[in-house]
């Protein structure tokens, strides 16, 4: 390889390199102005009616816990949610037209109500705020939550109805690579603890 050749190859790698890093590295503007980035996300969301997220998921009350799958489906104000743990080979399904809920699989048959949280909570000792859930895994805070950012001007954080939520990956949504999803996040409240991992976002209506 003649010297011009070397030196044009070692530029490209060098420009590559800084490409590569310029990529995981947010914007002045959402450092700079992290609430303002933060408005704009949920602005974006917010027209988002139809979405769709699967994961893991694992819950503990300080005693018992578990871990399986989770997947999420959601059309405002109708939402799915199935969580099903492989090595007990349980399963739960959640079901809301947004006044009633019906959850299916737990111990002596399928029920209705108007609380999620609370008929999970009944049933398998797990306290799971599936209606704030809905929000936070987008990284969308609810009303009168205090909310904290990182160094690189996303939401870090918040505290909402005694929950703490911790937000620790963000990943680029697969319809527009400039709006941050979250890719893994923590909430507890007391002994309450629940961690998600998502591995996959889908947005509008599923194929």
């Amino acid at each position: 390889m003649s010297m011009r050749a070397m030196c044009v190859a070692m530029i490209a790698i060098a420009l590559s390199a800084c490409a590569s890093t310029r990529s995981n590295v947010p914007a002045m503007a959402t450092v700079e102005q992290p609430q303002a980035y933060q408005s704009t996300r949920e602005a974006q969301l917010a027209t988002l009616r139809e979405w769709s997220m699967s994961g893991r998921i694992a819950v503990s009350n300080g005693k018992d816990g578990g871990s399986g799958r989770i997947e999420w489906i959601q059309n405002d104000p109708l939402f799915e949610v199935v969580m099903s743990a492989p090595v007990t080979r349980q399963s739960w399904r959640l079901l809301s037209d947004g006044r009633e809920v019906v959850v299916e699989g737990l111990e002596g048959g399928r029920r209705t109500g108007s609380d999620a949280r609370a008929m999970l909570l009944e049933a398998t000792r797990w306290d799971i705020p599936v209606e704030a859930l809905a929000g936070w895994v987008r990284g969308i805070p609810g009303a009168g939550a205090e909310v904290r950012f990182g160094v690189d001007g996303r939401l870090a954080g918040l505290t909402q109805d005694g929950w703490t939520v911790s937000y620790t990956d963000w990943a680029p949504s697969p319809s527009d690579a400039t709006l941050a999803m979250p890719a893994r996040l923590e909430a507890t409240k007391g002994e309450a603890r629940v961690r998600l991992a998502i591995d996959e976002w889908h947005f509008g209506p599923r194929p």
